[in-house]
Parts: C-alpha cells; structure tokens; sequence
C-alpha cells in the first residue's frame, strides 16, 4: 500500500511546518505549527483545515517552537482526539510555551478591542490559554532513539536534532517504507546545544532549508555580540534585545555571562524579561544531558540576568536609561513584552535594538532589519532612531553546508528529497546544490501539494 505525504506549511515560507502523511488507511501528523510573517501568512491560521481534525490519528513533534507546535490547540478545538507525541524536553517546552502562546492571543484580542484597531467586532483569539492546557493532556512523551508506534502499523523513532532542547527529526516507516523529517537542524559546534545525530537510511527525505542559501559567517559569535554590546554600553544606551524564549535566550545568557566574567564587558544590569524564557532556562539544568554546560556552567548561565516576571516590572524597565540590556520575546518582534520596549526605546539613538537570528519577511524585526524609519505596534506608528542590529553568527539553525554534512551522513541516496522550511530562493538553492553536489532527487513542494509516496 502507498503513502501519501501533503505539505499544509512550511513550503515556500520558514513557519506554519505542518506535514500530513497517510499511511496504512492511518493519518498523522508531523509537526503541527503556527503561520507567522505576511498577513497573507498568518491568515491561514484560520482557514478551514483541508482534513478533518478529528480524522487526525496522532501527532508527532520534532520540536516546541511555536512555528512546530502552535496550532495545536485549535486542532484539538476542532476535534481532534488523538495522542501527541515528542520527546521529554518538548513536553516540558510546550508546558511553558503552548498556555503563553494563548494568553498572549487573549491579550492581543483585548488590546485590539480596546484600543479599537481592528478590523473584527470583536477581535477574538485562534485559541485561548485554557484551550492550550487542555491540548497538553493529549501528549505522550516518548524516549529519543526509541521506536515507538503512532498509529497502527506505523513505526517512528526521534533522533536528537541540535536545535534545542529536546529538538528532534522523525523517521516514520511502514511496511519496509520509510520517511525522515528533519525538523529544524542545530549546528554541529554550536555553543551550548550537542551536535545533531547521523540520521538513519531513508527512502525519502523531508528537509529544511532555513539557510538554505548561505553559509554562516566564521565569526566568534561571543566576539560579535561583545562588539555591538560595548558601542551602545559606551554611549549609556538601552539595548533591547528582542529573542526567542528557547534556545537563543540561553546561547545569549551564557556569552554575556562569560563577557562579564572574563571583563570583556561592563557589569552592567541585564534582564531577562519573559517569564517563560525564564522557566525554559530552567529546564537546561533539568535536560543536562541534551546540552553542552555542566551543572556550574549552566548556573552561570541561569545567574547572567535578573528574572523578570511580573508586568509590573516589566514596565518598570521602561522608564530606566542604560547602560542595560534587556532580553525580551519575541525573538522577530512579532508580540509578547518586547513590543512595549520597543516603544519605549526605539526612539533615542543612543540605543540599539540587536536581532538575534532569522527575521522571517512580514515580520517587525525584518522590518526593522531592513532599516524601516518606523514601526507600526498596537495600530501606532513609532519613529525608529535607535541602532538596529543583527547577529550573523548565532543562529542555532544549521547553514547550508551543515545541512548537507548532516545529508551525506546517509549510507545511500534516498529516492526523493522535499527541500521545505524556507524562503523560496533558499529552498531552491539547496534543492540545486543537493542535485547537483549529491547526485540526489531534490523538489520544493507546494503549499497544500500531495505527493503518492512508491513502496
């Protein structure tokens, strides 16, 4: 019996990764994301699914970013009923991730009808804080590198990724067939993450391709950090560093920590300001053994900044003056506290807005990236003379040679490889330098494109 893989995200765009593989009259789900970016984008957050939810028999996760898992609350509203697997550390992730994930979507419905800037009457959420705890009962945490059945007579098993902790790729296979899907691939040297796994002979591969065309610089990415850190120190700036609460939050941690130890940067104040980046750091002394710190390292990590919690302190650092440097989600501005320090900061030129990673196109921080002389928050236009800046050496994505160091790993070709999980011209470059370099089948599917896989 075939199998038929359709591609509901991530193709032609870096989120909304959402892979629906029929096997064996069994229908699963691979990874089950958020559309983020364009509003063209994040209107298919609320289009009619083109399944039945409840037809849904499982879903696996590679990992918890909400570009993975932030849909999963609104499949489970619409019915599905099924089990959610994925590893310990995206469990305990998505605890933390998937209930804020809601409550911000309360508050930016709020927001917007209070402030009365949108569109709708009323402006509603795609899910509620309490629709995200109720989606959390459906997980079933299994152990990495272990075989375990979704569905049926499917087998899947989940290898260690790299990206962060408790990031995964997926092969699934049934009746002899196999797929593998890479999830969102780490570095091989990355500063606190371990190396990604070799992946196992596959009959076809689902690939990302974030950095699909380009290679990331060799930099010291603790040498670039401290460099943009000590011009805005210099002239008493705020920096205000909009990051992702898991993952880049604890690389940044651990270079300001060991900057501030070895005298490389001022002992300046630094705040970590999302509660739940705050309890994801937490969780690297927990997952030890997915990461690269030792129990002190990882306590200097922890004690690099001061823990924000309330919204009360919160909008205390809004009325401070630098030097400081606050760390707040989201990691490309796209919502959450960030939002109001940016502003409270992005008009004094003394300071500097410094971007951590990938600014997806439609997104403030690409925006801003890009050198927009303002930005519109909460239906306000906000003049921007603060620095803008970005990292180019601390993505915890792998570049395009990576990935494909990680490809040749494979003991023999696969029959196909699905280049997805990127812009199109970064899809298509790998797709070139996979044909081309590896001799190997390469595509870049659709949106919503189906595929017969052959046994």
């Amino acid at each position: 019996m075939s199998l038929r893989l359709g591609f509901l995200g991530a193709a032609g765009t870096v989120t909304g990764s959402r892979y629906l593989l029929e096997a064996g009259g069994r229908r699963l789900l691979i990874d089950c994301g958020l559309f983020q970016g364009y509003k063209q984008l994040r209107l298919r957050n609320w289009s009619p699914l083109p399944f039945d939810a409840a037809a849904i028999d499982a879903v696996i996760l590679t990992h918890a970013h909400i570009d993975h898992s932030g849909y999963l609350p609104r499949l489970v509203k619409l019915g599905f009923r099924g089990p959610v697997f994925c590893s310990p550390a995206t469990l305990e992730l998505c605890r933390i991730l998937l209930p804020d994930s809601g409550h911000l979507q309360e508050e930016d419905a709020k927001f917007a009808n209070a402030h009365g800037f949108s569109k709708h009457h009323p402006a509603l959420p795609l899910y509620t804080r309490a629709d995200a705890d109720a989606c959390l009962e459906r997980f079933r945490p299994v152990g990495v590198g272990s075989s375990f059945r979704p569905a049926g007579g499917v087998m899947s098993v989940l290898q260690p990724a790299g990206h962060i902790l408790g990031a995964t790729f997926v092969r699934v296979e049934h009746q002899g067939t196999a797929v593998t899907f890479s999830g969102d691939l780490g570095r091989p040297d990355d500063a606190l993450m371990k190396a990604p796994a070799a992946p196992a002979p596959t009959d076809y591969l689902v690939v990302e391709s974030t950095y699909g065309n380009r290679r990331h610089p060799a930099i010291d990415a603790r040498a670039e950090l401290a460099g943009w850190l000590r011009k805005a120190c210099a002239r008493g700036g705020v920096t205000v560093i909009p990051t992702f609460a898991v993952g880049r939050a604890q690389t940044l941690l651990w270079h300001i920590a060991q900057l501030k130890e070895h005298g490389e940067l001022p002992d300046i104040p630094v705040f970590l300001d999302s509660p739940m980046a705050t309890d994801a750091t937490a969780l690297y002394r927990l997952f030890h053994e997915e990461h690269r710190l030792g129990d002190e390292e990882s306590r200097r990590m922890c004690a690099a900044a001061r823990f924000v919690n309330t919204a009360k302190q919160s909008m205390a650092l809004d009325s401070g003056s630098g030097p400081m440097i606050v760390l707040s989600a989201a990691g490309m501005a796209t919502g959450g506290r960030v939002l109001h320090h940016l502003k409270a900061f992005a008009h004094d030129p003394r300071n500097l807005i410094l971007f951590a990673g990938f600014q997806a196109p439609g997104t403030r921080g690409a925006a801003l990236v890009a050198g927009a002389p303002t930005i519109r928050i909460h239906g306000q236009e906000h003049a921007v003379r603060a620095e803008v800046g970005q990292l180019q050496a601390s993505s915890s994505h792998a570049d395009a040679d990576e990935v494909l160091a990680w490809m040749r790993q494979l003991s023999s070709p696969p029959r196909q490889v699905f280049v997805t999980h990127g812009e199109p011209g970064a899809s298509d470059a790998l797709r070139l330098r996979i044909e081309h370099e590896l001799g190997w089948n390469a595509t870049v599917p659709a949106y919503r494109d189906d595929v017969e896989l052959q046994p």
